[in-house]
């Protein structure tokens, strides 16, 4: 299992219509092969920044079968304009469980 991880910085004045658009953007992500589970994170201190996590099976349900699909693209349209800056995605396998994270 590998672990997707993601700070959204959200546009100023946007977090209400990012998280409306990611209810919907949601049900596409769970839909796919290798798809675990997800959390989105709302940080305490910064009104608008995120933190998403997506557990996934393997690295490539994540970006092959995820990234290259005609849902990816869908994914895109619902919530890619709300980001500033655009975020850096990164995989982490799981390494050591300290608590029931996931």
């Amino acid at each position: 299992m590998i672990v997707e991880q993601a700070i959204l910085n959200i546009k100023s004045g946007q977090s209400s219509a990012f998280e409306k658009a990611f209810r919907e953007a949601q049900r596409i992500i769970s839909s796919m092969k290798g798809y675990i589970r997800h959390d989105m994170l709302k940080c305490v201190e910064e009104e608008n920044k995120y933190l998403l996590l997506i557990a996934w099976e393997t690295v490539e349900d994540h970006e092959v079968g995820f990234r290259k699909s005609d849902q990816y693209r869908e994914w895109k349209k619902l919530l890619h304009h709300f980001y500033d800056p655009f975020p850096v995605v990164a995989a982490f396998y799981i390494y050591c469980i300290g608590y029931n994270f996931f």
